[in-house]
């Protein structure tokens, strides 16, 4: 597996992002923490390279963010960082805050949907 650097002064601001999440990223890691999506793993307020994912899975190479309504003011800077992410091979899935907020189920679904297109063998789940 590729081991992605990344800038080890973001490592205490992801600390703090952590301790100060968005509702939607709470209700997310709600459903993501504890390998719920296929037996994966997700990481929260990961450093990658010079930037901190909202989450992400490193056996898929999968990020997530939720944007909240400053994103609309940061089209540009947003779309060169996902750039140098995807350099990494890194693929992003983008929810708003609302989606997250008012229909969890189909955002659970669109991750769902991603993590069978990446091509991985699924794991097993707690349940298996």
């Amino acid at each position: 597996m590729d081991i992605i650097p990344y800038n080890h002064k973001l490592k205490e601001h992801s600390r703090e992002l952590r301790k100060n999440s968005t509702l939607a990223e709470v209700l997310l890691w709600n459903r993501l923490k504890g390998k719920q999506i296929r037996g994966y793993q997700f990481l929260r307020q990961k450093p990658i390279g010079n930037y901190i994912l909202d989450f992400y899975c490193k056996e898929l190479k999968l990020a997530i963010e939720v944007d909240g309504q400053i994103h609309r003011l940061k089209i540009e800077a947003d779309t060169f960082r996902q750039g140098q992410l995807e350099s990494f091979g890194i693929t992003f899935l983008r929810f708003s805050n609302n989606q997250v907020e008012k229909d969890i189920d189909n955002v659970i679904g669109k991750i769902n949907k991603a993590t069978t297109s990446l091509g991985l063998r699924p794991l097993p789940s707690k349940g298996d």
